[in-house]
């Protein structure tokens, strides 16, 4: 069973890598001629957490990436789409780009309750950025709220889902959806017998 779930974790960590999201941010941060610790400033992330991102340690959640997005004046599209001329439709398989995991190592790590794979990550200055969402099944507490600017929509596709919007607590079930301002504290947990996945759609004004 260890072996197992080692892994599991190996393949976590291969898919985090080949996803390329802290290279993206380190050259970017090079780029603009940006210290890591610049960069802490203009986001209110600590330089750890940054150095862990951009060193493929950690996958960002969506929020954090966006005030990455944000401090080095990109739009969040920018950390999924390849480059080459633009492309004016983009299939993506079921088999391609995998979820990309949350789980920060050390045991001060907070989980942060979902993994993300991004539906149309080889667009180019996209105006939305569609994700297929999986939430872990977990006890909820605050650590779990999230907000930033923009919109959201979520269509829950299996399981159950509790979403959490402010003070409202709501229950999602197969086939709900939601849409709502992001600049709301909001977060999820899974709660069914089974992990709740959806397909979640978001904008931005960048």
């Amino acid at each position: 069973m260890q072996k197992r779930g080692c892994r599991v974790q190996e393949k976590i960590k291969q898919e985090i890598r080949e996803m390329k999201l802290g290279e993206k941010v380190r050259g970017l941060r090079q780029e603009q001629r940006l210290t890591l610790q610049a960069l802490a400033d203009m986001t209110g992330l600590s330089k750890p957490l940054l150095s862990q991102i951009e060193n493929d340690q950690v996958t960002p959640p969506i929020a954090t990436l966006l005030k990455i997005a944000k401090g080095l004046k990109v739009g969040i599209h920018y950390f999924f789409e390849e480059a080459g001329d633009r492309q004016k439709f983009m299939l993506t398989r079921g088999d391609q780009s995998p979820l990309g995991s949350q789980r920060r190592p050390g045991k001060d790590a907070v989980q942060q309750g979902y993994m993300y794979k991004p539906l149309a990550p080889g667009m180019r200055q996209k105006k939305v950025e569609p994700f297929l969402i999986e939430f872990e099944q977990r006890e909820w507490d605050t650590s779990l709220f999230y907000s930033h600017e923009g919109v959201e929509f979520l269509y829950l596709l299996d399981g159950e889902l509790e979403f959490h919007y402010a003070d409202e607590v709501m229950r999602l079930y197969p086939g709900d959806s939601i849409y709502y301002e992001s600049s709301e504290p909001h977060g999820y947990v899974s709660v069914g017998e089974v992990r709740a996945r959806a397909v979640a759609v978001l904008y931005t004004k960048s």
